[in-house]
């Protein structure tokens, strides 16, 4: 059974999906731990929390880059007493660029956030879960790791991939004790990620009616946590972009991915 006031680890809450989550746990009365790099927007987010719902929020700035950070999480967890019952692991962003194009510091950090942190995380906050019955894990995937990897961004789709693979284990591993894990998957979502990967102007040409609000995406994912679903993607359109490309002979699919890929992604070098 959930508990009363159940405590929400959130990495990447600074902005977008991540303070979206935030907003939300909240609202539904969970407690939260916020973790990102940017910790005046972090105790602006817990301020605002606070006020408006009356929460407990511990803000944990850190940088998920350094191997050390999710031990260092952990045992501040430990030290202040606090049992997470749900993890949302969100943090991310892209690498515009090919692959060669960027130095090997540059995709080891990307690694690292976007995959390892997350895994260890899940691995050390995994068996409190198990013990007390009860645990929600949400691992912000996207839509980009159930079709073809374009060029450009060369480690994102496959990362993504992974997370997607990973959650579907853990579902069925943890499921019976309690533990429910789902990969959430946007498609375009409105937020700054792509101000910061440099591609805002080529998104912009997209049609409105291929993107979600982070609020949007939020509440599918939680929702679908709570349902037990181990994988899902948010939107019909979404949807029906992931089922299309998995009809499609891989050919096919591969080369329209190549033909997109230029018009929301940067491949120069």
């Amino acid at each position: 059974m959930s508990p009363a006031r159940p405590l929400s680890l959130v990495t990447g809450a600074s902005a977008g999906i991540g303070a979206a989550f935030a907003r939300e746990l909240a609202a539904h009365g969970h407690d939260l731990v916020l973790t990102a790099r940017r910790l005046d927007r972090l105790q602006a987010l817990a301020g605002e929390l606070r006020e408006r719902y009356g929460r407990q929020v511990t803000v944990l700035a850190h940088d998920l880059a350094d191997p050390a950070t999710p031990l260092e999480l952990f045992d501040a967890l430990e030290q202040r007493g606090l049992r997470v019952d749900w993890l949302v692991n969100n943090a991310g962003y892209g690498v515009p660029g090919t692959f060669e194009a960027n130095d090997w510091t540059t995709h080891a950090d990307f690694l690292q956030v976007l995959l390892t942190a997350p895994t260890e995380l899940v691995w050390r906050l995994l068996p409190g879960m198990r013990q007390r019955g009860y645990g929600r894990i949400i691992n912000v995937a996207s839509l980009a790791g159930h079709v073809p990897g374009p060029a450009g961004h060369t480690l994102y789709a496959a990362a993504k991939a992974y997370m997607i693979k990973f959650s579907q284990s853990l579902a069925l591993e943890n499921r019976p004790a309690g533990v429910h894990v789902c990969a959430l998957c946007p498609g375009f979502t409105w937020s700054e990620f792509h101000d910061v990967t440099g591609t805002r102007d080529k998104m912009n040409r997209l049609p409105g009616f291929m993107w979600l609000s982070a609020e949007e995406v939020v509440a599918q994912g939680i929702d679908a946590v709570e349902r037990g679903t181990a994988v899902h993607v948010t939107g019909r359109v979404n949807r029906a972009i992931k089922t299309l490309v998995q009809l499609m002979p891989d050919r096919l699919a591969l080369w329209l991915s190549a033909r997109e890929a230029g018009r929301y992604r940067n491949t120069e070098r």
